[in-house]
């Protein structure tokens, strides 16, 4: 009796799990709302080093050697897809070039700059220039 009991537990559980699972898969994900240009301007005052480049929120920092900066790129993994948003990435040398846009929204949006935030905090824990 308590095992018929404990597989109709489980077959409900995993039922129940099926259509969370399916109705959340059929939902998009929202698109973030793309940022006016008063609202990127007063963006960018709160992030030194920061430009925008071509509709991209755009730094490059300059690390003592190859080695550190593959290091600072290793560590905006985890930040990056904590947020679920990529940065594009150029790599040359002692240099790391971060380029910011919501490819959805076609230009930016808030994620944009809160991951900025982030890696500027990241950037911060060792010792590098942006230029």
């Amino acid at each position: 009796m308590y095992i018929k009991k404990f597989y109709l537990y489980l077959i409900t559980i995993s039922a129940v799990l099926v259509v969370a699972s399916s109705t959340l898969a059929s939902e998009p994900p929202a698109t973030p709302k793309r940022l006016s240009d008063t609202e990127i301007s007063q963006q960018l005052q709160s992030l030194p080093g920061w430009t925008i480049e071509d509709q991209q929120l755009r730094r490059t920092y300059q690390f003592k050697n190859f080695v550190e900066a593959i290091d600072f790129v290793n560590r905006l993994v985890e930040p990056a897809e904590k947020a679920g948003h990529h940065p594009d990435i150029a790599i040359s040398y002692n240099q790391v070039t971060i380029s910011l846009t919501t490819h959805d929204a076609g230009g930016l949006t808030q994620k944009d700059f809160d991951l900025a935030e982030i890696i500027s905090q990241l950037s911060k824990r060792r010792s590098l220039r942006g230029l």
